[in-house]
């Protein structure tokens, strides 16, 4: 095959099957969104794109008002709008209005790629390989499928529906709900699992806390013996860590979404529909109520709590207690008018200091 050849095939969604065509009443149905005044709900969508390569046949959407200016250029032939852009749009085009245009086309597009929703088996066939390693004492119930080279030990538990895919490992007595996906390389040891619970692939779950007893003598073990809850729906990224507790468990509340690279301590409690950004640390026994979002590169030192509905700007470094509903960032963080007003401070004075060496220059 050319490169030219290949070029041209990386333009085809090999990946992922994609089911249709779909009326666009139907994706009225699943989203909510309310046809615009004349759409023809019967027009046929075939796919969905971004709004600047949509073609006839697609389906596209607008929410971020950087994007406004394409939507008038825009070829798709239906489009997922907020109220306010509906003017802009080209004539013809079948507007589906939403005030959620992002979360509603999200969830056509699961229609059309459900494959997409969650990994499968990388080995490419249900059930279980022949090539899997499963103790005689572990239980699965009927509907698992377990890929080559997968290990699930002694006393361990999974659930209908699960996919255990290559390579990856369950420990002796974990327990792992139904309709969950476990991604290949992943580990999971000395934890318990709900349902729909998404783990990609190189996850660590389970390993020891980081605890020593530091002293003249040497550094001395501190047994961690505690565990993983990891609660429904929870979505973990690749490369992420989780450490097991120490004498408490380490908690990840129902439906929080855990990015890639992302390292969380022993004894830390997550609450429920927390957003946690790549390469953030969060160390050892913090507690981070519902709903709090932390953006990419955080640090947080340990044993603070972050109050319900926080969030933390990326890069910042947390090092005191966050109180709910708060907007903090910085290093050291603190709320975002006080870190914006010393910026501000350090750029004038910066400045300053500037022109007043140029001045000297010049005597």
């Amino acid at each position: 095959m050319s490169v030219g050849q290949l070029v041209c095939d990386m333009s085809d969604p090999v990946f992922f099957e994609r089911n249709g065509p779909f009326a666009v009443q139907q994706v009225c149905d699943w989203t909510g969104a309310a046809l615009a005044e004349g759409a023809d709900g019967a027009c046929l969508l075939h796919d969905i794109a971004p709004i600047d390569f949509a073609g006839p046949g697609d389906l596209t959407f607008l929410d971020n008002p950087l994007y406004a200016s394409k939507l008038a250029q825009s070829r798709a032939s239906a489009c997922i709008v907020a109220p306010k852009y509906i003017s802009r749009a080209p004539e013809g085009m079948v507007l589906l209005v939403s005030n959620q245009p992002y979360r509603a086309f999200a969830v056509a597009a699961g229609h059309f790629y459900p494959q997409s929703l969650k990994p499968g088996s990388i080995f490419g066939e249900p059930g279980i390989s022949p090539g899997a390693h499963i103790h005689q004492s572990a239980v699965l119930e009927d509907g698992v499928s377990v890929d080559p080279g997968a290990v699930v030990g002694a006393g361990a538990e999974v659930g209908r529906g699960t996919v255990i895919a290559a390579g990856a490992v369950i420990g002796p007595n974990v327990k792992i709900g139904r309709d969950c996906s476990i991604g290949p390389t992943a580990t999971l040891v000395h934890a318990l699992v709900g349902n729909r619970v998404i783990v990609h692939a190189g996850v660590r779950i389970g390993q020891d806390g980081f605890g020593f007893a530091m002293g003249p003598q040497g550094h001395l073990k501190v047994p961690q013996v505690g565990r993983v809850i990891i609660q429904d729906d929870v979505e973990i990224g690749a490369n992420t860590s989780i450490d097991r507790g120490a004498t408490r468990d380490t908690v990840i509340g129902e439906g929080t979404k855990i990015d890639n690279q992302v390292q969380i301590g022993h004894n830390v409690v997550i609450g429920r529909h927390c957003i946690i950004v790549a390469q953030t640390g969060i160390s050892g026994s913090v507690e981070l109520e519902d709903f709090v979002a932390i953006g990419g590169q955080v640090g947080i030192i340990g044993h603070l709590k972050i109050g319900m509905g926080a969030q933390i700007a990326a890069s910042s470094r947390v090092k005191d207690d966050v109180p709910p509903g708060a907007r903090w960032g910085g290093a050291p963080a603190k709320p975002v008018r006080e870190w914006f007003r010393e910026v501000s401070a350090l750029r004038r004075l910066a400045a300053r200091d500037g022109r007043t060496a140029e001045r000297g220059n010049d005597d």
